[in-house]
């Protein structure tokens, strides 16, 4: 399952990030988004949805959102 079926509010473990661009993997791993991190959906807006990894919030758009599988 992927964050874009995440229900909000609740928290998940992030499993993988499926993608082939190396400076997004790269910019996800400074953010604290990574395997293993427990990752929370706060809401979902009509362009992705906002998430709260560690103790930041961030605004995802949907194809990173279905990029990230918990």
């Amino acid at each position: 399952m992927n964050l874009r079926a995440a229900e909000e509010g609740k928290e998940y473990i992030i499993k993988s990030i499926e993608t082939d661009d190396e400076e997004l993997d790269a910019f996800l791993f400074s953010l604290g988004c990574y395997s293993g991190e427990p990752i929370t959906v706060i809401a979902h807006k009509k362009g992705g949805c906002i998430v709260s990894i560690k103790d930041g919030r961030y605004n995802i758009d949907k194809d990173l959102a279905e990029a990230i599988i918990i």
